[in-house]
């Protein structure tokens, strides 16, 4: 694995445990698409560092059980705005 890949595993997996974000929020932070994002997180990292592996693995699956609530509430928020452009 190239070093530029290591380092970038190694930081995204530091992003998700500091932040708790989602691996599209990582994905748009770090430049990547969030398929790159989820194969460092569930592939890459597992033979880098497999402690930080298991830690960050906690992290996605709690994303993973929220992701309903997160859905509605996007969808929610969009009508609403379609709402207050059609008064306007």
């Amino acid at each position: 694995m190239k070093d530029y890949i290591r380092v970038r595993v190694l930081d995204i997996a530091a992003y998700l445990l500091e932040t708790g974000q989602t691996v599209r929020q990582a994905a748009e932070v770090f430049h990547v698409s969030k398929s790159t994002v989820h194969k460092d997180v569930t592939e890459r990292l597992e033979k880098i560092n497999k402690e930080l592996y298991l830690e960050v693995s906690q992290v996605l699956a709690r994303n993973k059980a929220e992701r309903h609530i997160r859905g509605g509430e996007a969808t929610k928020k969009k009508y609403i705005t379609r709402r207050k452009q059609s008064y306007r």
